[in-house]
């Protein structure tokens, strides 16, 4: 079909029966992972992060392994694009994915990253372009002055070669090459050219798609902001009709299981049995954590697979800015409700101004999936449901605040780093799927492994004496935020992990609190220290000690806007 793969360098390609590598290498939202997820039918072994790839990710098939990169924001000190650049190796074949309405565009910028490689061009969105004699015969050109082999696709759902009842592929014109997408991109990688510097010929002009209610101004941003805080209203609504009923019912199921651990000798009764073990608390991580976790993923998912997330990201950037954040920063800090440390990790595609701004952000006001359902529990224990609208606004207005105070001049400068808008499309149900997979095996594998971990450490600290030590130092302080001494140990806790907020409804603390005192300690707890699993990830990301200073400067704050909430409130009320 494609001159372009006629002229490419024959049997330059992987070898069959290897299993060789091909890097595919595009912008931002041009259906990479899409691509790649068809052409596999596999899951990523390395994390996508409910959005952009933030950093290459495999999938393995057949003779090939496929690395994704992450999108390429060209003229932007990204992590995510340093990382994408640096897998352009020498020896590995190169899978060049543009968008189909915007070919010339990307071709012009990308071409001379590619130089003198060897792959192959993929162009995506093809179901936008209609396709004519006049399109088919522009596709030939490019590919003859190219010496590229070119394959257009709908990358959501590329076809497959047609069998004749499971075996031999049937179809195809000997002539011109097989007629179904799949067989086309693999011939395209055996069969690859090499690279020009640029394109003399051009497809066409950009085909832009259609505005919406996000891109008019005043409504777009509004609009955007209540998108993005409909997982937390999800969160909300499934831990007041679901998660509240089935606590007590898993709980007595953890009950003989717990009571059989205490018979053991120590230590291991007391990691698994104590007030703060494993089995204790293992009801919570059921329960509560894991099902956030997952609804926020699903939710992110679904905005990612339609393209909303980059509409919003442009909607929201020009109110963003002067505090000191982008749309895409606050994209990023939304995500850290469902978990803190993939989002800390997402922030490679922030720019380099933003992103240490984007990172304290999420660690202080990104109510995690640990954090968020406990707070959701304290308030449906003390019969306060609608604690969660105050607290929810005062999170947002001092983390903004926060934020505008530590955030550097050229931060509110930054531009939004997106070159066009994305089409809006009806989700891929396979595609959200991925990302809730993705989402949850991070879940797994980094945040559950801490938290075990960490139930571990605070059983045994409470079997020491440590915590009951701690909470007698720091007791006489919370009389600076109107609070009893007994909330001492909630707040310790929750500095370690952040379902200990979920402490302050045990043991009759926060009985006779007034509404003020109850959204101050929970307040206080869940932003005082980002839990250890996030310090961790920020100090791996981006050094120790700038860990520690981010640290130290959330510590100072939070304890003056618990201390403003709490005597303003008594004030007030």
């Amino acid at each position: 079909m494609l001159k372009g793969g006629e002229e490419g360098v024959s049997g330059a390609g992987p070898r069959s029966g290897d299993r060789e590598t091909v890097v595919v290498v595009g912008k931002e939202s041009v259906g990479k992972s899409e691509l790649v997820a068809s052409l596999t039918g596999d899951r990523p072994t390395s994390g996508n992060f409910r959005g952009t790839t933030v950093r290459s990710e495999r999938y393995s098939t057949g003779d090939y392994e496929f690395v994704d990169t992450p999108g390429i924001v060209l003229e932007a000190d990204t992590e995510a694009t340093r990382e994408a650049l640096s897998q352009v190796g020498e020896e590995e074949w190169v899978l060049l994915v543009v968008p189909a309405t915007d070919a010339d565009g990307d071709l012009d910028d990308l071409l001379p990253v590619v130089e003198d490689r060897l792959g192959a061009i993929v162009l995506t969105f093809w179901d936008k372009v209609e396709e004519t004699d006049e399109t088919g015969r522009a596709l030939e050109r490019l590919g003859a002055d190219l010496g590229v082999p070119i394959v257009p696709v709908d990358a959501r759902n590329v076809s497959r070669p047609v069998t004749d009842g499971g075996t031999e592929p049937v179809g195809g014109d000997p002539g011109r090459g097989p007629t179904d997408e799949f067989s086309r991109i693999v011939r395209a990688i055996e069969r690859p050219g090499v690279f020009p510097e640029r394109a003399r010929r051009e497809i066409g002009p950009r085909i832009e798609p259609p505005e919406s209610v996000l891109e008019r101004p005043y409504v777009g941003p509004a609009v955007s902001l209540l998108l993005l805080l409909l997982p937390a209203a999800v969160a909300v609504w499934f831990a007041n009709t679901l998660a509240g009923e089935l606590d007590p019912v898993v709980g007595a199921a953890f009950d003989p299981a717990v009571a059989w651990a205490s018979t053991l000798p120590a230590p291991l009764s007391t990691v698994l049995a104590t007030d703060y073990g494993l089995l204790s608390m293992g009801p919570f991580l059921l329960v509560w954590a894991g099902p956030t976790m997952l609804l926020f993923s699903v939710v992110l998912g679904v905005y990612t697979a339609s393209g909303l997330v980059t509409r919003m990201t442009v909607s929201l950037h020009p109110t963003m800015r002067p505090v000191g954040l982008t749309g895409r920063d606050l994209v990023r800090v939304v995500m850290g409700f469902g978990c803190n440390v993939p989002a800390v990790i997402n922030t490679r595609s922030c720019s380099d101004c933003t992103r240490c701004t984007t990172i304290s952000a999420i660690s202080f006001g990104s109510a995690c999936s640990y954090q968020f359902p406990a707070t959701l529990a304290v308030f449906a224990a003390v019969g306060m449901w609608w604690l969660v609208g105050p607290y929810l606004l005062i999170l947002a207005v001092t983390t903004l605040v926060y934020v505008a105070a530590i955030a550097p001049p050229e931060a509110r400068r930054s531009e939004p780093m997106i070159d066009r808008r994305t089409f809006l499309q009806w989700p891929d149900p396979r595609a959200v799927a991925r990302e809730a997979w993705s989402a949850l095996r991070e879940f797994v594998v980094k945040a559950v492994p801490v938290f075990v971990l960490i139930t571990f450490v605070a059983a045994a600290l409470d079997e020491g004496g440590v915590i009951d030590a701690l909470g007698g130092v720091l007791g006489p302080v919370m009389g600076v935020f109107d609070l009893p001494t007994e909330a001492a140990l909630t707040v310790v806790l929750a500095s370690v992990r952040k379902d200990g907020v979920f402490l302050l409804a045990e043991g009759g603390v926060a009985e006779g609190l007034t509404p003020v005192q109850v959204l101050v300690a929970v307040y206080l707890a869940g932003v005082l220290l980002p839990c250890l699993v996030t310090a961790l990830t920020v100090a791996r990301e981006v050094s120790a000690r700038w860990a520690l200073a981010m640290m130290a400067r959330q510590a100072a704050a939070a304890v003056a806007f618990a201390a403003l909430v709490a005597w303003g409130g008594r004030l007030l009320l």
